[in-house]
């Protein structure tokens, strides 16, 4: 039987003061459910409204990358520096810690091998198992443009549906193939049609005009790293893009494959989070890397 409130204090429940109902931070998820949001608050930093994601899903289609040979060894060291890891449910069971508290966005999509038409993915992971792996988003690639566009765009719309069912964020990630032009038309274009179908946040290119790209997004967008850039040049495109409206960056080569990585994510950080100049970020690296 539970006990009778015997408590000799006079309740209080303070009329006067109206119950709040805040807004989420985060740029076009304030309708998501609780569980949605709750996962988005891991991804995303709640004080700078950022995230800095460390990609390291390249072997799903073009094997042991350079800097990825080991990840148990090359990228542990980075996790404790991102607030999201972006990777493969096979890296996630065989090699992460489940002690780290990072959000998990799984690679949900793959199929084709650099040797075929990469556009030819499918669906490659179930939902229910990115419940039991307890991700916080799964990533899905969008051709637009490509060979396969339509059947790009019907997997992360079906990822999107599956996603809402339990409460997982589908990120759409826009893919640059060598016969996509990678322009801010482009971009706008592919960033636009997965908002407009679903996706809670996006992956992209940054691009000269890049402002209008975030304008015309309804969502957030994380700009990708691309390929590997002197590092002073990666601190800069990080600043330009968050300073264009970005909600983030998703590197992976450019923290990976720097000389000093661990210092690399940190300046990343510095820039993303602290608003920190690429300048006095890259001298902040180059500090770092000299302690070591």
């Amino acid at each position: 039987m539970p006990e009778v409130d015997t408590s000799k204090k006079e309740k209080e429940f303070h009329p006067e003061i109206p119950q709040k109902s805040e807004l989420f931070f985060l740029k076009g998820s304030n309708s998501y459910d609780w569980g949605m949001k709750n996962r988005l608050a891991r991804i995303f930093n709640p004080k700078s409204g950022k995230t800095v994601m460390l990609a390291f899903d390249h072997g799903y289609f073009q094997g042991p990358t350079t800097g990825l040979e080991r990840v148990d060894l090359t990228i542990l060291p980075l996790a404790p520096h991102a607030d999201a890891l972006m990777l493969t449910r096979g890296i996630l069971r065989s090699t992460i810690p489940a002690s780290l508290t990072n959000a998990m966005v799984m690679r949900a999509s793959g199929g084709p091998s650099i040797l075929k038409e990469l556009s030819n993915e499918q669906i490659a992971v179930d939902v229910e198992d990115c419940v039991r792996m307890n991700v916080s988003a799964m990533a899905v690639q969008v051709f637009i443009g490509g060979e396969h566009e339509t059947q790009s765009v019907h997997n992360m719309t079906r990822l999107v549906d599956l996603g809402n069912r339990v409460g997982i964020p589908v990120l759409g990630v826009t893919a640059v193939g060598k016969d996509l032009t990678r322009d801010v038309k482009y971009i706008r274009l592919a960033t636009r049609i997965c908002a407009e179908l679903g996706a809670a946040f996006v992956k992209t290119y940054f691009v000269p005009e890049f402002e209008t790209v975030t304008a015309s997004c309804p969502v957030p967008i994380v700009i990708a790293g691309g390929k590997k850039l002197p590092e002073l040049d990666a601190l800069q495109m990080a600043r330009d893009a968050i300073d264009q409206g970005a909600s983030g960056v998703d590197m992976g080569r450019n923290i990976f494959q720097s000389d000093a990585p661990v210092p690399m994510i940190q300046a990343v950080r510095k820039v993303v989070h602290e608003g920190m100049s690429a300048r006095d970020a890259f001298e902040y690296y180059q500090t770092m890397k000299n302690r070591k």
